[in-house]
């Protein structure tokens, strides 16, 4: 990876893409009605995603820059 980027590591990028389609499935189940059903399992779907970062340590994707002058 290159250094001073914020690009993160590819499976850092896969748990953050599970985390926006639990977003987006919980946005679609708010504007259907509400239809709580589906809010839940897009919560669900965020939930598991917020897992999986935290198992692959997004954390540490953090690249500090130098201070600028």
């Amino acid at each position: 990876m290159s250094t001073g980027s914020h690009a993160g590591r590819p499976k850092s990028w896969v748990a953050v893409a599970i985390i926006f389609v639990g977003f987006v499935i919980g946005g679609v189940g708010v504007v259907m009605g509400p239809d709580w059903v589906v809010f839940g399992a897009g919560a669900a779907v965020a939930v598991i995603g917020g897992i999986i970062a935290l198992a692959v340590d997004i954390m540490t994707d953090v690249v500090v820059d130098d201070p600028r002058q």
